[in-house]
């Protein structure tokens, strides 16, 4: 039953499912089974003392948040309402929840107690969207509203604290909702299948894990941000913007453009992001202001762009790779190897996925068309079930198609030079022919 993990050396132990299907083939009289699930046991019970124990530290930290600032300066009116709500967001709903959830947790009723948790985790999602901005308006409460800068110091020396600060005391959500995952995770893949807490945990995991995912993604935007305004604040002057919606940064570095006509190649800092290549010249160390910053030179789109490895496919040192774009081309050097080889993956891996993303299926209408004679045979039996004097109509227009599908068919007749201008004029004046079925009563259409 032992397996191994890709890698290591190191035996892993089976989960509770495949133990189970093991026992089932050596008839219920495995004794390693049998002590195997002994371990498991051990582990779930370690699992669930170790969650108990950090329930109730969490739950103490959110109490000293709730107690000694959200009600003190709510009492004392230190902070406006909205500035509190912007600082504290939903704090105080998440730790009265997590009080429900504690107790059921000490009373060893992980899948029931989890199960009534799950459906307030819209508190965590709305205090995550909200962290950023909490952030902010602390920062400049502090710095700016010297009352509050106080208050704040003398809260945090009290020993209940010890000596933690509230910033750090404000992201125990976000890092709680991490914990929560693995631990659910271990006591689903220790727990007998046959017991009813398991569907609790296993929808547990999966609505923990959907904050959690959410919590990552916004913890890249964020630090995606902060990338894309320090490159801004690198950039001489206002006219290149990277700021944009939906960019995202990649990687930096110092690359050396080689000229087409065979010049000297020049030393050049690139900025790399998901759907641009910015190449840009080091301003002069002399400038009185932009000294440390970089000037624009070209900015390069890549959702036409192509690249190849022109060498640097062995051991060698240094590489060359080639972008081709709609009206130009670059031709970019570097003597360390490994560091074109990064570029090139990232540029490659840019370009796949913005093609990718934009790569669109249209539909073709002359596919989705109906056929035209499907078409009318269907407004024959609408004006025939509508208008008793319709048939002779639909028999004379059978029979024109039938001559021109088969010109020997015995129900093809000459067609005179009257009747042929006489259609070529109705089919010139599509609007006395849509009028002239509105004068017999009933409304069609002749195709």
């Amino acid at each position: 039953l032992k397996c191994r993990s890709p890698g290591i050396g190191l035996p892993l132990a089976p989960s509770y499912h495949q133990a189970m299907s093991a026992d089932l083939k050596l008839g219920g009289s495995g004794g390693m089974v049998q002590e195997q699930r002994g371990r498991w046991e051990r582990k779930r019970n370690r699992t669930a003392r170790e969650l108990v124990e950090t329930e109730q530290k969490y739950c103490e930290r959110l109490e000293l948040v709730t107690t000694y600032f959200v009600e003190i300066l709510k009492a004392k009116g230190t902070l406006r309402q909205d500035i509190r709500e912007s600082i504290f967001s939903s704090i105080k709903s998440i730790h009265s929840v997590n009080q429900t959830l504690l107790a059921h947790v000490e009373d060893g009723k992980f899948g029931l107690g989890f199960e009534m948790f799950c459906p307030h985790l819209h508190f965590y999602t709305t205090y995550v969207d909200n962290i950023e901005k909490a952030s902010r308006v602390l920062q400049v409460q502090v710095k700016k509203n010297k009352t509050f800068a106080r208050f704040k110091k003398l809260q945090e020396s009290r020993p209940e604290f010890r000596g933690l600060q509230l910033e750090a005391l404000l992201t125990l959500p976000l890092k709680r909702i991490h914990q929560y995952k693995h631990f659910l995770r271990d006591l689903t893949e220790n727990t007998n299948p046959d017991d009813p807490e398991f569907q609790q945990l296993t929808r547990a995991v999966r609505a923990v894990s959907e904050v959690s995912q959410h919590i990552q993604d916004n913890a890249r935007s964020h630090e995606n941000h902060l990338q894309m305004i320090r490159v801004q604040k690198l950039l001489k002057g206002r006219k290149t913007k990277v700021l944009a919606s939906g960019r995202w940064y990649i990687r930096e570095g110092w690359l050396s453009a080689v000229p087409l006509k065979g010049e000297e190649a020049k030393r050049k800092m690139f900025f790399l992001f998901s759907d641009i290549l910015l190449m840009t010249k080091p301003c002069h160390p002399l400038h009185p202001n932009n000294s440390d910053k970089f000037a624009p030179q070209s900015m390069y789109p890549l959702r036409e762009c192509t690249v190849d490895k022109v060498f640097g496919h062995t051991k060698s040192q240094g590489g060359l790779i080639s972008l081709t774009f709609e009206q130009d081309k670059l031709l970019l050097m570097s003597s360390d190897q490994e560091d074109i080889n990064d570029w090139y993956r990232s540029l490659s891996s840019a370009i796949g996925q913005l093609k990718s993303r934009s790569t669109v299926v249209y539909r073709n209408d002359n596919l989705c068309r109906k056929p035209l004679r499907s078409t009318e045979d269907e407004f024959a039996k609408n004006r025939e079930a509508k208008h008793p004097y319709g048939r002779k109509r639909n028999i004379v227009e059978g029979e024109k198609r039938e001559q021109a599908t088969n010109p020997n068919s015995p129900l093809s007749f000459p067609e005179s030079e009257g009747t042929a201008s006489k259609r070529m004029k109705l089919a010139d004046n599509p609007t006395e022919r849509h009028q002239e079925p509105q004068q017999s009563g009933p409304s069609c259409v002749i195709l």
